[in-house]
């Protein structure tokens, strides 16, 4: 039994991936937060599926759907809106799940920011068909929400001058460092060098770090360390290309507050409780 994350995009049902369309299709549960995620989306249960709406739900409750589930041996679709590494209040949910040794995947989607510019027709360094960016994918291979409370709530997507395009001056890796953000550094594994010189004055040699290389692709890998080593992991497993560097104190963070999201004590005009 699996619990399978799935990033339902910023609204419009024909926005999610296939990949998460079908395992919709798959799955005899479905978990959906109504408050935010189209119900349009339902179309893709398979008949007779247990749909079950979270948004008035704590997260006690939400985490007994996913015993529950797992003791009927029911595979579990979890929808949230957008994409899952920010803002989801999914680390939460993955913690309950471990503590029950129950499994679980993450399904990038295509976040609000992503559809907004589209609707802009504007690039903001994304195509007018919004689509999954790197860093989500790379989120999901991961299996890490990038938004911890209290530890990080800001993730910058960032990259390093090259041939092709400068960097202004005011956006530096030190600038956006120095906020203590979760940083998404595309374009950069050949001025790793440069990133570890720059980012551990401020976060420290400790500070974890991911690198993300072909995220999604059948031959994706991901080399893991700190500050202080990275250099010599990479020098030990050389990357050329397509690769995303993440770096933050949020890619360890175990031991967070969970968001008062679920709090059964939390009142919004969605949780209908006294």
């Amino acid at each position: 039994m699996t619990v399978h994350f799935i990033g339902a995009g910023p609204g419009a049902a024909d926005l999610i991936t296939v990949r998460g369309r079908d395992l919709i299709g798959r799955c005899p549960v479905c978990l959906y937060a109504g408050s935010i995620v189209s119900t349009e989306l339902l179309q893709f249960c398979p008949p007779g599926a247990r749909i079950v709406d979270t948004a008035p739900m704590s997260l006690d409750e939400i985490e007994a759907e996913y015993v529950r589930a797992a003791a009927a041996g029911e595979d579990v679709a979890r929808l949230h809106s957008g994409d899952l590494s920010v803002w989801s209040a999914v680390a939460e949910q993955i913690r309950r799940l471990e503590k029950h040794g129950i499994a679980y995947t993450m399904t990038p989607g295509v976040p609000a920011f992503a559809a907004a510019a589209a609707t802009l027709g504007r690039e903001l360094t994304i195509p007018r068909t919004p689509g999954v960016p790197a860093f989500a994918a790379a989120a999901a291979t991961l299996g890490r929400e990038l938004t911890i409370p209290a530890v990080a709530q800001s993730l910058v997507l960032t990259r390093v001058s090259g041939r092709a395009s400068p960097m202004p001056n005011s956006e530096t890796l030190a600038a956006f460092g120095a906020t203590g953000s979760t940083l998404a550094i595309h374009l950069a594994i050949h001025a790793l060098g440069q990133v570890v010189e720059e980012l551990t004055p401020l976060y420290g040699a400790d500070c974890p770090v991911a690198i993300v290389v072909k995220a999604s692709w059948p031959d994706e890998r991901v080399v893991r360390g700190r500050l202080s080593d990275i250099a010599a992991r990479v020098a030990a497993e050389p990357i050329e290309r397509t690769a995303l560097i993440f770096v933050g104190p949020g890619l360890e963070a175990s031991d967070f507050r969970e968001s008062s999201l679920y709090d059964p004590a939390y009142q919004r005009r969605f949780r209908g409780r006294d």
